[in-house]
Order: structure tokens, then sequence, then C-alpha cells
């Protein structure tokens, strides 16, 4: 048994294709000193049963006995993470996996804000996964880890359900007849973001993606950013200053959608080409639309057909 993580090393260092996740971010030329390895645990996997038309997709997560789920606060070199960093981005996920991975994304937290980088926090609520206290129910475990992390983030990714978890009032955010749900919907967000920020000061942007389901394979798909410090809420996509989702008529894999939304808006915020948060949130929206087109998780869309996108070539006609 002592042996086995050295025999491990061995048939790695023989066979480097075994390192496939790492060589296949480096091919993204995605910076991979940071990651940090162990002897503990495994990689964490899931199962997609792809939905098509009225049959919704399923997913089957396995990270039980995972290295992140085993991860503490003192693994990491927070100086030496934060380092040159502007943000860090952390999810509701992670901090899902366990007690000592809620922990330790915690800490993250705090070590960010100690070190003047912001903090962007995509809610993610997985009901399966939140089980490491059977004290009490997913929902309850969630929200009280979450009401811990909220105060330290600067830019929030949510849902009135999350909101709801993270001690939010949205029992009058509802409401209104099936044909003008939508729409109440959509005038209900600034309300929304106001009582969020009201409850956790330290937040400045409200995100909130906006996805339709007409079917598993058609979907209508767009986001809003409120501004707690101007007051101020932006759609995408608009035109003419009226929003209008992208329509997915044929979806060919939705996950991995919020993640390329995220890494699109995190992007532009901090790029000189994206002068205004309306831009970056255009961007972020196109980024993720195009991320629906490929199999797998991972936004294979280069920036230059995201502009295109978002500058209104999205027919999908041939390009030769």
């Amino acid at each position: 048994l002592e042996l086995i993580p050295e025999l491990a090393r061995r048939t790695i260092d023989r066979y480097p294709n075994l390192r496939l996740f790492v060589t296949t971010l480096r091919g993204l030329r995605i910076d991979t000193s940071l990651i940090q390895r162990t002897d503990r645990g495994r990689f964490g996997i899931y199962f997609v049963e792809m939905g098509a038309n009225q049959r919704p997709s399923r997913v089957t997560y396995d990270r039980e006995y995972t290295a992140i789920s085993q991860a503490r606060p003192e693994d990491f070199d927070w100086d030496r993470v934060f380092e040159g960093a502007h943000w860090i981005h952390l999810t509701g996920i992670t901090a899902a996996l366990s007690r000592t991975a809620a922990e330790t994304t915690l800490e993250a937290a705090r070590q960010a804000r100690a070190a003047g980088v912001k903090v962007c926090c995509d809610i993610n609520f997985r009901s399966r996964l939140w089980r490491w206290d059977d004290r009490c129910t997913p929902l309850e475990l969630a929200a009280r880890t979450l009401q811990q992390l909220v105060p330290f983030v600067d830019l929030l990714m949510a849902n009135a359900d999350d909101c709801r978890l993270l001690g939010v009032d949205t029992a009058s955010l509802s409401g209104g007849s099936a044909e003008t749900g939508r729409q109440r919907e959509l005038e209900l967000i600034p309300e929304l973001a106001r009582r969020t920020i009201d409850r956790y000061p330290n937040l400045r942007l409200f995100v909130t993606t906006l996805r339709e389901n007409i079917s598993a394979s058609h979907n209508n798909w767009g986001a809003a950013l409120f501004d707690g410090t101007a007051d101020s809420l932006v759609f995408a996509p608009a035109r003419d200053g009226v929003y209008q989702p992208y329509e997915i008529r044929q979806m060919i894999d939705r996950v991995g959608g919020g993640d390329a939304f995220a890494a699109g808006l995190l992007f532009a915020m901090n790029h000189p080409d994206y002068g205004t948060l309306g831009e970056a949130l255009e961007f972020a929206t196109a980024a993720s639309c195009l991320a629906h087109s490929v199999v797998g998780d991972f936004n294979f869309a280069k920036r230059e057909e995201i502009d295109e996108l978002v500058h209104g070539s999205g027919t999908g006609r041939v390009v030769r």
C-alpha cells in the first residue's frame, strides 16, 4: 500500500499521456503552474444523459473521495496564488463537496479580499452535492455555508432561488400568468438585485443568466447585470436598447454554458476593448451562446467569432 504512490508516479513518468488533463490545459495556453497535486483522492467526473425535445438532460455527479473534496486551506500558498491576480472565480459546487472543501473555498475568498483581489462567485446550487452534514437538509447546509461566503464577494452570479438561499426576501418577487410571467421576471430583476445588495453591501455587481427552456433542445438565452454603485441595469443581447434573447433551436450541449458565460464576463471586464459593463455582458452572453453549439464543457469559440455574433452575425451560414 505504501508503494502505490511511487508506482503511479513512475507509470505516469513513462506514459505522459496519463497527464491528459494538465496537458490539455497547457494546449489551450492556460497556466497550470498553480495546480495543486496530491496523493489524496482522485479526479472528479460526472455523467450526462443528453436530453432532446421534451426529455430533459440528467447529470450524475461522481465527486466522493476526490482530491478537491479532500482539499484543505493549508494546502495552498495563498500569497503565490494571488500574486498579480485581479479576480478569483469561485462556485458553490466546490463548497458543496465536503466540509474541508467548503472551508477551503471560504479561505480562498478571505485571502483574496486581504490581497486586494476581487471575488466573483457563481452560486450554482446543486442539491445532489450538498450532503456532507447529515444533521441538516441540502438546502439548509447550502444556506448556512453560502451566507458565510457571500460577504467576501464583489460580483455575484445568482437567480431568485439562489438569493432565497442567501436569506433574501423574494416572496413578493413572483406571480403573474404563464403569458406574463417571463416579462414579470425581467421587470423584477432590479428589485431582486437591490435586496441582495442591501443584505450584502460588499456586493458591487449582481448578474443573472436568463434561460427560457422551450424544450431540452430549444432554449432562449440571455443575461442581466445590475451595477449596485450606479443603480443601473443592462440586458444582453440587446438590439436598440431592447432585450432580445438568443434563440438556440438545436442545442448540442448546454453543460458548461454558465462557466463559458463567467469566463467571458471576467475576460471582457478586464480587457480595454470592452469599455462598458454592457459591452462586457454582450461578449459573455455571446460566448456562452456559442458554447451551446459544441460537445463538452470547454468553449472553443475564438474571440473573433464571439465578437461577430455580438455584432449580428448569427445566421450559421458556412464561412468559406
